[in-house]
Parts: C-alpha cells; sequence; structure tokens
C-alpha cells in the first residue's frame, strides 16, 4: 500500500526522536522523517533489534540509536541528554512505542498487567514529553505526535487496559496542545485502526478478527499510511492544528 512517490516536507535540520523506532509504525515513520531531511533518533527497549534498524536507515541520512526503558525517569532523562549532546536538539517527538497487554474481559486481567500497559502507553509519553518540551519552548519551535488508537475513542472490549491507555494518550494530548498553544510547539494525536505488525503477537486471533470486521473498508491500515500523516504533523506545513487527533480509521470512528 505503500505510496511510490509520497510527499516530502522540509525537515531539514530538524532532529526528530521516535520511541519505539526499530520496528513497525517507529521504522516507518523514522524512514518517512528522514526522507524530509530530518536527522532521526530512535528510542527502543529492543536492545537486539535496534542496532539493526540503525543500520538500515543508515544510508538515507544521520541516525542514531538509544537503548531506553521509557517508562524510567532516569532513563528517559539520561536519552535525552544523549541526544542533544550528540545532534543539538530535539525538534520533534514522535510517542510511539507501546504495548497491548493481551486479551481478556476486564475483570479478568490482572493489575499488574493492567499497569504495565499504562505505564508504557500512557506514563511513558508522559515522560518524554516532560523531559523534551523544555528545549522545544526554548527553542521555539517544536512538534509532538502521539500515536494513540481508535481503540481510546470507542474502548474494545477485552481490552480496557489498552484502550483506557490510548483515551489516557488522548487527554494527554489535548491537554499539552493548549499549554504549548503559543510557544510554537504543536502536539497531535493520530488514531489509528489496527496495523498488521509485530503487535499483533500480543492480541488473540478472535481480537484480531474483531478490530477487522469494525473496519468499513475491510482492511488494516499500512504502517506507511500512519507515517504518512505522521509527516505531515511533524512538519512546518502543519502549522494550525494541535490538541487534535486524527482518525486513520478506514471509516470506523464515529467522533
Amino acid at each position: 500500500m505503500s505510496n511510490p512517490t509520497p510527499a516530502q516536507y522540509d525537515l531539514q535540520g530538524r532532529v526528530a526522536v521516535v520511541t519505539g523506532g526499530a520496528q513497525g509504525i517507529g521504522f516507518a515513520t523514522a524512514q518517512r522523517l528522514q526522507r524530509s531531511g530530518a536527522t532521526v533518533v530512535l528510542w527502543d527497549l529492543d536492545a537486539e533489534r535496534l542496532p539493526g534498524a540503525v543500520q538500515a536507515l543508515a544510508g538515507g541520512g544521520p541516525v542514531s540509536g538509544e537503548v531506553v526503558q521509557l517508562t524510567d525517569e532516569a532513563a528517559v532523562a539520561a536519552a535525552t541528554a544523549a541526544t542533544i549532546a550528540r545532534h543539538g536538539r530535539i525538534d520533534i517527538l514522535v510517542n510511539n512505542a507501546g504495548i497491548t497487554g493481551g486479551n481478556a474481559p476486564t475483570w479478568e486481567l490482572s493489575p499488574a498487567a493492567w499497569r504495565q500497559v499504562v505505564e508504557v502507553n500512557l506514563i511513558a509519553p508522559f515522560l518524554t514529553c516532560r523531559a523534551v518540551v523544555p528545549g522545544m519552548i526554548a527553542n521555539g519551535w517544536g512538534r509532538i505526535v502521539n500515536i494513540a488508537s481508535v481503540a481510546g475513542k470507542e474502548g474494545n472490549p477485552n481490552a480496557s487496559h489498552y484502550s483506557a491507555s490510548k483515551a489516557g494518550l488522548i487527554g494527554l494530548t489535548k491537554s499539552l496542545g493548549k499549554e504549548l498553544a503559543t510557544k510554537g510547539v504543536l502536539v497531535n494525536a493520530v488514531a489509528p485502526a489496527a496495523a498488521r505488525t509485530a503487535i499483533f503477537d500480543q492480541m488473540a486471533p478472535a481480537h484480531i478478527q474483531f478490530m477487522l470486521g469494525k473496519i468499513p473498508m475491510g482492511r488494516f491500515v499500512d504502517v506507511d499510511e500512519i507515517a504518512a500523516m505522521v509527516a505531515w504533523l511533524c512538519s512546518p506545513e502543519c502549522s494550525f492544528a494541535t490538541g487534535a487527533v486524527f482518525d486513520l480509521s478506514g471509516g470506523r470512528a464515529t467522533y
């Protein structure tokens, strides 16, 4: 489903951090931002996969990687400092890293599973935003894009922890967008329907079919389609949208 001649934006001189950038939506987004001229920095917990992802992008422009436990405040602060020391600044943050936590009715989910999903999908984006926003304010320019989900708008059965975490991420987007509206820093979210990535390995087959059945277009979203929307939101051409949520749902979303 990739567009053979995707539109490019002017991101020359910009430094973009993409969390969960070693694969899936994150890697596709990093690749798209790099093609528009950005220096990309992949923050990922997967120490085995990260070097290969950096190597795969090395021919396209400046790229580096940081192994980061995104739920740890000190680790995020260290990654922020290392990125700024190496590249001079952080202009763009794409909060993409996330987990599903499996599928079960709410009353059968363990508190530990709930906490883990909320930590990765909501607390981690808060920590990364908290770390990079002061620098963006000081520079007078920034773009933050949070990868939410249509589940955060509608609530998926047997995925209350995931749905609640993504609803929280949408709330964070709206609040932070308002706080930064006069600072030159725009904050938006993308709410995709399901994309067939490694995250499907965390889901029950019946839940995957349930999600497909909810999409009027009858297919899953392609990671390159998500990356295309993110690239525009990261660009100077996105200049009057902040605190907004952009659906990529194949017709599913209702508001």
